[in-house]
C-alpha cells in the first residue's frame, strides 16, 4: 500500500502551485498518494502564509489540532512562507513537527521528509532551473510559477524577505510545462509570479534578454491553449507595450489584478510602491478606453501609518474612478522584517482604521449592487468547472465572472454559452443556450 500524504494550503496561488509540486515530487520520488482524510495520512503537511498576522497565528492551533488527529507514526510538516521566516522556532514551539521547509526551497521536499528535526530555509536557494515532477491531476486548468522571489521594497510587506531575490524561471521551461499539461488536456494557464511584469529581469542561466509581453507571445502561440491569466502585475512595470498586448491578445483573459494598496501619492510614497496615484489611474483607464468588457482586480491597504483622513480620501477618489470589480481590502497588519516596523509612532487606531475598511467595503458593494444587475440578458461563454450538489455547475467567463447553470459532470473542462437570468454582488447564474 502507499503511503498517504495530506496537505493543507493557506494564502496564495504560488502556495497551491508549490502545494502541487510538493505533491507531485513525493508521489515521484517516496511513493505518496494523495488523501483528504488527515487521520489515514502518513504524512500532513502545512503550507504557510505569513502575509497577515492572522495566518501565522492560526498556524500552531493547526499544528496543535493536527497532532491530535494523526494516526500513530505520522509525521507532520511545515512548509511555504512562515517556515521560513519562523525556521527552527517552529519545531521548539511545537516539538512534534518533524520538519520545516521554507518557500524558496521547495525542490528540497523529497530529503528532507525522512530527516527528523531537518530545518532548509535558505532564500538564497535557486529552484528556478529545476524541473518538478508532475502532479496526477485530471483537471483542465493548471498554474505555471514563473519567477520566485521578489525585489521590491513595499514596506509592509515580508514577501522578500520569505522568498528571496527575484529570479526568473527560463522561458523554455515555462513553454514546455504549458505544452505538457496541454496535452494532458489543460484548456487554461494562470501564470504566477509576485510581480509577473517584471519577468526577464534576472535569469540563473545565460538567457537573453526578454520580457512578459514576450513571454505572453510565446504562451499564445501553444496550439489547445484557449486561455491565459496571470497575477499579480505591478503597476509601475505596465508600460504601453504590455497594455497593448493585452488588449489585442484574443487568448489572455481580460481581467486584471492591478494591486493599488492606496490611492494617496503620499502613502503610495511611504509604502515605496514606486508610482502615484496619477500613474495608475493612468495606467488602469487607458487599459478600460481599450478593452470595453475589462474586469479590474485590486487590494487596498487602509490605515497604514501616517496616513490622514485626506490620504484615505484619495484612496476612495480612486475605487469611485477605476470602478474594481473585485477588491481584496485590508486593515494594515505590522509584519516582522518589514520596514514599516519603523513608523510605529504613525500607526493608527484600530477604531479608526475599522471604519475605514467598513466605508471602503459599503463603497464597493454599491457599486456592485448596481453594476452586476447590468450583466442580465446578456451571453457569455463560461469553462465549466465544477459540479455543484443542487445539479449545477459553475465556471468562469474569459474576464472573470462566476457564472452558474444546470449541468452535469460530462460538461466539466467545455466551455458553453450562458444567458444571464440573475445577479447577485459576486456571481452570476443563467441557461444554458446554443
Amino acid at each position: 500500500m502507499s503511503k498517504k500524504l495530506f496537505i493543507q494550503t493557506l494564502g496564495c496561488q504560488m502556495n497551491d502551485t508549490d502545494s502541487k509540486h510538493i505533491q507531485a515530487e513525493l508521489e515521484k520520488h517516496k511513493g505518496y498518494s494523495s488523501t483528504q482524510n488527515i487521520e489515514d495520512a502518513d504524512l500532513i503537511i502545512i503550507n504557510t502564509c505569513s502575509v497577515r498576522e492572522k495566518p501565522v497565528q492560526r498556524l500552531f492551533s493547526e499544528i496543535g489540532q493536527f497532532n491530535k488527529k494523526k494516526k500513530d507514526g505520522a509525521k507532520i510538516g511545515v512548509c511555504g512562507c512562515t517556515a521560513s521566516h519562523l525556521g527552527e522556532d517552529i519545531i521548539k514551539r511545537a516539538p512534534y513537527v518533524d520538519f520545516v521547509l521554507g518557500a524558496r526551497n521547495i525542490s528540497k521536499i523529497k530529503d528532507v521528509v525522512d530527516i527528523k528535526g531537518s530545518v532548509e530555509i535558505s532564500i538564497e536557494n535557486d529552484d528556478s532551473q529545476y524541473e518538478f515532477a508532475i502532479a496526477n491531476n485530471n483537471n483542465f486548468r493548471t498554474s505555471v510559477n514563473i519567477s520566485v522571489g521578489c525585489d521590491k521594497e513595499c514596506t509592509y510587506c515580508i514577501v522578500p524577505s520569505t522568498r528571496g531575490d527575484e529570479i526568473s524561471i527560463p522561458p523554455f521551461m515555462i513553454v514546455s510545462q504549458i505544452q505538457k499539461a496541454v496535452d494532458n488536456g489543460v484548456v487554461e494557464v494562470a501564470l504566477l509570479g509576485q510581480n509577473v511584469n517584471s519577468y526577464g529581469k534576472r535569469f540563473s542561466n545565460n538567457t537573453a534578454k526578454y520580457s512578459f509581453t514576450q513571454l505572453l507571445q510565446d504562451i499564445s502561440k501553444i496550439d489547445g491553449l484557449k486561455r491565459i491569466r496571470f497575477t499579480s502585475p505591478h503597476p509601475l512595470h505596465m508600460d504601453d507595450d504590455f497594455i497593448e498586448e493585452f488588449a489585442r491578445n484574443p487568448k489572455i483573459s481580460k481581467c486584471i489584478h492591478m494591486p493599488l494598496q492606496s490611492g494617496s501619492s503620499n502613502i503610495l510614497k511611504a509604502m515605496k510602491r514606486g508610482y502615484t496615484k496619477e500613474w495608475f489611474l493612468n495606467r488602469a483607464l487607458k487599459m478600460r478606453e481599450l478593452i470595453p468588457d475589462l474586469r479590474i482586480t485590486t487590494d487596498i491597504i487602509v490605515a497604514f501609518p501616517g496616513e490622514t483622513h485626506e490620504d484615505f480620501l484619495d484612496t476612495l477618489d480612486v475605487v469611485n474612478q477605476v470602478k474594481f470589480d473585485q477588491i481584496f481590502n485590508f486593515k494594515y497588519s505590522p509584519r516582522p522584517n518589514t520596514k514599516a516596523l519603523e513608523l510605529k509612532d504613525l500607526e493608527i487606531e484600530d477604531s479608526i482604521g475599522s471604519e475605514r475598511l467598513d466605508e471602503l467595503i459599503e463603497l464597493h458593494k454599491r457599486y456592485l449592487e448596481k453594476s452586476m444587475p447590468d450583466m442580465i440578458g446578456k451571453t457569455v461563454n463560461v469553462l465549466v468547472e465544477s459540479l455543484k450538489p443542487n445539479g449545477e455547475v459553475s465556471g468562469y467567463t474569459d474576464n472573470y465572472f462566476l457564472v452558474f447553470t444546470k449541468g452535469s459532470d460530462e460538461l466539466l473542462g467545455k466551455f458553453v454559452n450562458v444567458k444571464i437570468t440573475s445577479a447577485t454582488r459576486t456571481a452570476l447564474k443563467g441557461e444554458i443556450v446554443e
